[in-house]
C-alpha cells in the first residue's frame, strides 16, 4: 500500500498505524535514502508500542533498546557495508523472539534475518512530504 504524508507528525501516525499489527518476535525493515523520515516512522511506532523516552538515530550505537510493550530494538546499519567482521551475535543482541525489532539500512543483514514481517521503503518528494510503500493492511 502506497501513502503520501504531509509532515513528520503524518510520518509518525503512519508508524504508529503499522505498530499496531505487530507482536513481539517481529522484524520491521525501513528503507530509503537519508533524511527521508526512517527515524521519525519507527518513532511513531515506538510511541505506539509504549515507548516513552526519546527515539533517535542510532547511526553511530548501531543498536539502541527501549521500554516498551514489548521491548522495542531499533538498530540503523547505515555506517556498515557488511557483516563480516562485526561481532556475531551482533543481531542477536538485539532481534530476539521477545522484542519487536526496526532495521533502518537493513540490506546488509537480510542474510541472516529471518522473522521479517514488514518492509517499509520511504521517498522524500519535496518539502515535508513523503511517500511510503507499507505492507497492506
Amino acid at each position: 500500500m502506497r501513502i503520501e504524508t504531509a509532515s513528520p507528525e503524518e510520518t509518525e501516525r503512519a508508524g504508529s498505524r503499522l505498530a499496531e499489527r505487530l507482536k513481539p518476535g517481529d522484524v520491521v525493515l525501513v528503507s530509503g535514502e537519508l533524511g527521508t523520515g526512517k527515524t521519525t516512522f519507527v518513532r511513531g511506532a515506538a510511541r505506539a508500542l509504549g515507548v516513552r523516552e526519546p527515539v533517535t538515530s542510532p547511526t553511530f550505537t548501531i543498536g539502541q533498546l527501549y521500554d516498551g510493550r514489548p521491548e522495542v530494538a531499533h538498530l540503523d546499519l547505515y555506517r556498515l557495508s557488511t557483516l563480516e567482521g562485526e561481532d556475531p551475535a551482533l543481531l542477536d543482541d538485539y532481534v530476539t523472539p521477545e522484542r519487536i525489532a526496526f532495521l533502518e539500512w537493513p540490506d546488509v543483514a537480510l542474510p541472516r534475518l529471518d522473522s521479517v514481517r514488514a518492509r517499509v521503503r520511504i521517498e522524500h518528494l519535496g518539502g515535508d512530504r513523503r511517500a511510503l510503500e507499507l505492507p497492506d493492511e
